[in-house]
């Protein structure tokens, strides 16, 4: 079932390609630059979600499964797919990569951090290899009743694209109660600010990793970012997680 049929990837690669194009980048650039996310609303479809969250049972999609109380990450649990990706992972990987590469790119100037990334994924992906991190890190999280997620950040090695996206696959109010999507930024001699991210079915948020710059009176500082999700108060939650970057 994980198996790439190249016309089916093709097909579905073009579709959300056109979806990603769709999106007002210059608004979601700045959402992001303001607050380090931005949310993709409707990307994509009912049939889409359930299909993706099916796929949770399906062993041979997946490479490891963590259940999150056993190390303390909280409650519920999550699988990293194999290779080759499901052909909706592998065309979101792809198209929404380069979207965010001169937006990476630019964050790291400002930052002064000296990696720079190239305009694929693909060409990403190899460096990432080359450094020992081959593993892929897009995931399934699922989530039951008192289940929730420690404030974290997907950090997999030395290489770290700064953004990643996290998929609403159930809906609120009817599948699932609770179990928002958090944020928290943390700023040098300031207090913590929270933020929660509402999503629908289907929609997604564009979140940093774990920095972005913000402009000072003496330029640009780093400010220190988190993301998790609030107790899930009933029903059952599933979330895909799509980290650019592979893991060691």
């Amino acid at each position: 079932m994980n198996a790439r049929d190249p016309h089916t990837f093709d097909a579905v690669a073009h579709d959300i390609a056109r979806r990603i194009d769709a999106m007002v980048w210059p608004q979601l650039e700045a959402e992001l630059d303001a607050h380090g996310a931005a949310c993709l609303r409707a990307l994509i479809t009912p049939a889409e979600c359930r299909a993706l969250a099916a796929l949770y049972d399906v062993d041979g999609a997946f490479r490891s499964r963590v259940v999150m109380a056993r190390h303390g990450f909280g409650r519920g649990e999550y699988r990293y797919f194999r290779h080759p990706l499901p052909p909706l992972v592998a065309a979101l990987r792809g198209a929404l990569y380069p979207r965010l590469v001169p937006l990476a790119n630019r964050w790291h100037e400002a930052m002064g951090l000296p990696a720079r990334f190239p305009g694929s994924h693909e060409a990403f992906v190899r460096r990432c290899h080359a450094a020992g991190q081959t593993r892929p890190t897009p995931l399934l999280l699922r989530y039951g009743a008192g289940d929730y997620n420690c404030l974290h950040q997907d950090v997999y090695g030395e290489h770290v694209f700064p953004l990643q996206l996290v998929l609403l696959l159930s809906q609120p109010g009817h599948d699932f109660d609770g179990g928002e999507l958090v944020m928290t930024e943390q700023r040098p001699r300031l207090q913590t600010r929270p933020m929660v991210l509402p999503l629908q079915q289907g929609d997604a948020a564009i979140i940093a990793v774990c920095h972005r710059p913000v402009r000072g009176s003496r330029g640009f500082y780093r400010v220190n970012l988190r993301h998790g999700v609030s107790r899930v108060r009933s029903g059952q939650r599933f979330t895909a997680g799509v980290i650019f970057h592979d893991a060691a």
